[in-house]
């Protein structure tokens, strides 16, 4: 082995450790950004390696590459808003994935007749998760973005058509396996790759975007991991499998959070059969001026804030922060209650209360809040809709029967702020917007909190 050889080789060893680290600090908010800054040079130093120790025949398209790339890179991390996080995240997911997908033709193409039919099988499965993580990661984008309808598009005997898909291009998997040299195998199994992302993710409701987020996630981590067996890196072997495993267990315990399987999610349609899943709630919605609300928040001892989607739609974070602190200085004691699938992605509300500056030890989980909401005086919904749904924990035919939520109608007084009297990306009524405890706060979120705060001043 030569010198340059040996520096790769130690400097994956660096990255495997760091990524390890920084999966280990992103468990937890208070250590999430050194997690993610671990992460940043642990990526850093196995590109450093591969560079200084790889055999590189021009360096023209390297240059090319990092350049194009951190230009896309950059403009995405500074100008893409919060709001669109979500949606930014599916697409460097289908990057990744398309990255993944593209290796494994270039392989194909080059080296599949003399590979061992170990290396044959991982670039195979390479190739198909790339493919469908690709077209699946760009519908789930498009949902979020508005630019494909949220709600599930579902047709009769689309199970049938799904599993005929699978069926033919696991079988063009096998018969690439044993025969590289049927390259027109090989280019049905890519096609139908991709087709099948798309009518994976197309049936899929808004609702369940945070447990698509993470199974996508999965998906190009084991693409990446299979791109490390086909190359023999192992770097990407290792970062693979731990972004594929992390992914597919947040998923698992994001299907919990909801009481639901993740069969249920991939196959259900949530949010299909609104009509007959309809809660019997009714009555009438009370409004409340902004002057009572304020003179409730501003006499209250405890008050606990609940941010949901309507938050990151009205980029009301700083605005929130901003009423908590004056709060606080009035003597109130002020805390925030994160479900774990609120928003569109996952931690996407400790990702934008982050931003806003707000304290990681006034952020409380689910388990740890709910006990006290019977001694809060007043519960702020901020555009959250099924995560405080009483029916999930009431109404046994309801389509979320079972799923924990934020149990903010056990509260003395609820203010909900929303824009209209629409209902969530469930498409259920919530009968907590009913209930005699609670009161009705329309408009933008942003607006009706920094007038709040004005009110709260003057009090």
């Amino acid at each position: 082995m030569t010198l340059s050889t040996y520096f790769m080789e130690a400097t994956y060893l660096v990255a495997s450790i760091l990524f390890v680290f920084a999966l280990k600090g992103m468990s937890h908010p208070e250590t999430a950004r050194r997690g993610m800054f671990l992460a940043e040079g642990g990526m850093l130093a196995a590109i450093l390696g591969t560079l200084i120790g790889a055999h590189i025949v021009t360096w023209v398209w390297i240059i090319a590459g990092l350049s194009i790339g951190s230009i896309i890179g950059a403009w995405m991390a500074i100008w893409v808003p919060m709001t669109a996080m979500p949606q930014r995240t599916a697409l460097s997911h289908a990057f990744g994935a398309l990255a993944a997908a593209l290796v494994g033709v270039g392989e194909f193409l080059v080296h599949a007749g003399e590979m061992h039919p170990v290396t044959r099988t991982a670039l195979g499965f390479e190739v198909m998760l790339g493919a469908l993580t690709t077209t699946g990661s760009l519908i789930a984008a498009g949902k979020l973005q508005g630019v494909i309808h949220g709600k599930p598009v579902q047709f009769k005997g689309q199970n049938v058509v799904n599993a005929l898909i699978f069926l033919v291009m696991t079988t063009c998997f096998f018969i690439f396996i044993a025969h590289p040299e049927k390259t027109a195998v090989f280019y049905i199994m890519l096609g139908l790759a991709f087709v099948f992302g798309v009518m994976l993710v197309i049936p899929i409701g808004s609702a369940d975007m945070p447990v698509v987020m993470s199974l996508l996630n999965s998906y190009a981590g084991l693409a990446a991991a299979a791109t490390g067996f086909v190359l023999g890196n192992n770097v990407l072997i290792i970062a693979g499998t731990l972004d594929g495993f992390s992914g597919f267990i947040l998923s698992v315990l994001m299907c919990k959070a909801m009481n639901r399987s993740i069969t249920n999610v991939l196959f259900g349609g949530f949010g299909a059969v609104i009509a007959e899943a309809t809660t019997d709630a009714g009555g009438v919605m009370r409004e409340i001026s902004l002057d009572d609300a304020a003179m409730q928040l501003a006499f209250a001892s405890r008050v606990i804030f609940v941010p949901g989607y309507g938050l990151a739609t009205a980029q009301a974070q700083h605005a929130v922060r901003e009423l908590a602190e004056l709060l606080e200085e009035r003597g109130v004691t002020v805390k925030y209650a994160i479900h774990p699938v609120a928003g569109r992605m996952p931690g996407h509300m400790n990702v934008l209360l982050a931003e806003a500056n707000v304290p990681y030890s006034s952020l409380y989980e689910m388990e740890q809040i709910n006990p006290e909401f019977p001694t809060t005086d007043v519960a702020v919904v901020i555009g959250a809709n099924d995560v405080v749904n009483p029916d999930a924990r009431d109404n046994p035919k309801s389509l979320i029967a079972g799923m924990p939520i934020l149990e903010v109608d056990r509260a003395k007084s609820v203010i909900v702020l929303k824009r209209g009297q629409g209902r969530g990306f469930s498409g259920l009524e919530n009968p907590l917007f009913f209930k005699s405890c609670t009161s009705m706060l329309y408009g933008d979120a942003k607006s009706s909190l920094t007038h709040l705060a004005q009110a709260v001043q003057h009090v």
